[in-house]
């Protein structure tokens, strides 16, 4: 456990110490920031259909985790390897799941610090709107969740795809092709008519799409939850597995 706290130590202090980390924060905060003053500008019309959660998230949460994550990833592994420091890493006392426990902790980490302006904008609307109730406590907690969620899956895949190259580059086109393929899953159904097939189910499964929107108005389904552990569980297992077949070779 020591040596596992010592690695996630060392990989959140590595994203603080290269300009990738800061750009990243603050390409987040300045659509965050947009999407905020969007999302004023709407309350000062017509009163508002869904949830302000749903309404700020929609405009840039996706934009901010389909090119944060790969951005965030990318250097797990395949930095390692084009350093030529994985295989000292591989000879540390550690096994090869805690190095991968590690480093998707540590990308979470930052990923979940990258949100936290988040909160700024809250406090904000409410200081603006005089101590009323608004955005939903039940609604925030939720989008909170959906993005702590659907986050693991996002980095997971990162993690996955970093292992199987050395080239940074080649790792954020796969693992932004893999979040693009859960972000385009619930559009498919529709143009292929298959809303009462076992496809269109299917797919609209693996729409994080449509489970964000549900987390954004608070709406909490145990699918949404299981999916996103599960497929997370996944991609750090074959992670894992691509980390061990280097004995094989």
């Amino acid at each position: 456990m020591q040596a596992c706290m010592t690695l996630i130590r060392r990989e959140v202090g590595s994203f603080f110490c290269s300009w990738i980390g800061y750009i990243v924060i603050a390409g987040a905060m300045f659509l965050m920031g947009l999407s905020f003053v969007t999302l004023l500008d709407k309350l000062q019309g017509e009163p508002a259909s869904m949830p302000l959660t749903e309404l700020f998230l929609g405009g840039c949460f996706w934009l901010i985790l389909l090119f944060s994550a790969p951005v965030i990833t990318m250097r797990l592994f395949a930095l390692e390897k084009s350093s030529g420091t994985f295989e000292t890493l591989m000879t540390a006392p550690v096994s090869d799941w805690q190095v991968v426990i590690a480093k998707f902790t540590a990308a979470m980490i930052f990923y979940m610090l990258m949100w936290l302006p988040m909160l700024a904008c809250v406090l904000a609307l409410r200081y603006f709107a005089r101590g009323s109730s608004l955005p939903n406590p039940g609604a925030l907690g939720g989008s909170y969740l959906g993005i702590f969620l659907i986050g693991c899956l996002y980095m997971a895949a990162g993690c996955f795809a970093s292992a199987l190259t050395r080239s940074q580059i080649v790792a954020a086109m796969i693992s932004f092709a893999f979040g693009l393929a859960f972000f385009l899953a619930g559009f498919l159904a529709g143009p292929l008519d298959l809303q009462r097939g076992w496809a269109a189910q299917a797919l609209n499964c693996v729409s994080v799409m449509g489970q964000m929107k549900d987390f954004a108005r608070g709406v909490v389904d145990t699918r949404s939850i299981v999916f996103c552990l599960t497929s997370t569980l996944f991609f750090l297992f074959l992670a894992c597995r691509v980390i061990e077949s280097r004995r094989w070779r």
